[in-house]
């Protein structure tokens, strides 16, 4: 299962550092309420993303 999330990372190596950054920012900087409710939607959109990409429960 790790690897298939390790492979899917890094076949969409633009999406994950959104990923990786977006998380980031959000968990040890403090934006502005507006920005953080926006930065909070792409991180979900992507949350979503890689689940239907990664499909890890489907046999």
């Amino acid at each position: 299962m790790f690897k298939k999330i390790i492979n899917g990372f890094i076949d969409q190596p633009l999406l994950t550092s959104l990923f990786v950054t977006d998380f980031l920012i959000l968990l040890f900087h403090k934006p502005p309420f507006l920005f953080s409710l926006a930065m909070l939607g792409a991180l979900i959109a992507m949350c979503m993303y890689f689940g239907q990409k990664l499909a890890l429960f489907k046999v």
